[in-house]
């Protein structure tokens, strides 16, 4: 007899509670389920069930081996789910939460692509700088940065993630400004200049610097310009109104257009992590799966 099949029938008996009930959810005969459970009883050598004429119970070992079971025949549903995937298309609501500027500059413009190459996927996506609970929450999906040195974005047991880009952040000033006040040649000069600041809660973000010992140097220059939003501060930059330490991904095209002016290019920058968090599950739903292939194939390309 099929190893596999006995167990699932030695399962489903002890779920219903009689040889009887699976024999009709299985659509077996009552003996036929008998024999799978004494085939496995048989082959391990060891009594499962103690059986009487009125009611059933497991014993000891029985109820050892039918929880070992039951994680056998999960897996190897999971594993026939694999195959079902590879002929089929993500369908079905897909849920992320992601950071509010990043997610629209960067992450939604391959979400949108995913979602137009198939037609059964839905897309609910939130913007949010906080970091939501998966679970509670009822995210498939959430996008999170994690800058060098700053400790660990999520330690909770159950969390898959998944490391999908990498962006640096940049010094930059615009031509302007840089012939007013001149250009800074090392971090320490940062001191003496403007900064356009990102503030939130009342509190000011400082400038971060890799060093050698781990945790990262901090500066905050002189500063009477603080907002809560990195595009408004790249706008103010622009004016002329100060320095600014902003992600290469949101200052890319200012620069490109002369804009703006990257600054203390051979000093070393602190860089963010961008990960894809998902629950952990035995079967990853291949809408998750899809959507993190896409993010980690082509977030990097916007990265630089």
């Amino acid at each position: 007899m099929d190893r596999l099949a006995s167990m699932a029938v030695f399962v489903k008996a002890v779920d219903l509670g009689s040889f009887a009930a699976a024999a009709s959810a299985l659509e077996l005969s009552g003996p036929m389920v008998g024999k799978h459970v004494r085939f496995l009883e048989e082959r391990l050598g060891v009594r499962l069930l103690n059986r009487t004429t009125r009611r059933q119970s497991l014993t000891d070992f029985g109820r050892a081996y039918y929880e070992r079971c039951r994680v056998v025949l999960a897996e190897a549903e999971a594993a026939d789910a694999l195959a079902a995937d590879h002929l089929s298309e993500p369908r079905g609501r897909l849920r992320v939460t992601m950071p509010a500027l990043f997610g629209r500059r960067c992450v939604v413009p391959i979400l949108l692509k995913l979602a137009e190459r198939y037609p059964a996927l839905e897309l609910d996506l939130s913007f949010s700088d906080n970091f939501a609970d998966l679970a509670g929450d009822g995210y498939d999906l959430a996008i999170r940065s994690l800058g060098a040195g700053s400790g660990n974005l999520d330690d909770r047991a159950g969390t898959i993630m998944r490391r999908v880009a990498r962006h640096h952040m940049v010094i930059c000033g615009s031509p302007s400004y840089l012939d007013r006040h001149g250009r800074p040649r090392q971090i320490e000069d940062l001191g003496s200049h403007q900064g356009i600041i990102y503030s939130r809660s009342g509190r000011v973000h400082p400038w971060l610097f890799p060093r050698d010992d781990g945790a990262p140097a901090e500066v905050t220059p002189l500063n009477r310009l603080r907002l809560d939003d990195l595009d408004a501060i790249a706008d103010a930059a622009v004016a002329g109104m100060g320095l600014a330490w902003l992600p290469g991904w949101l200052v890319r095209e200012r620069i490109r257009a002369g804009a703006l002016v990257p600054l203390l290019s051979d000093q070393p920058g602190l860089h963010y992590d961008n990960y894809a968090l998902w629950l952990q599950t035995p079967h990853l739903p291949l809408k998750v799966r899809y959507a993190v292939d896409a993010l980690a194939a082509r977030l990097p390309t916007l990265m630089t």
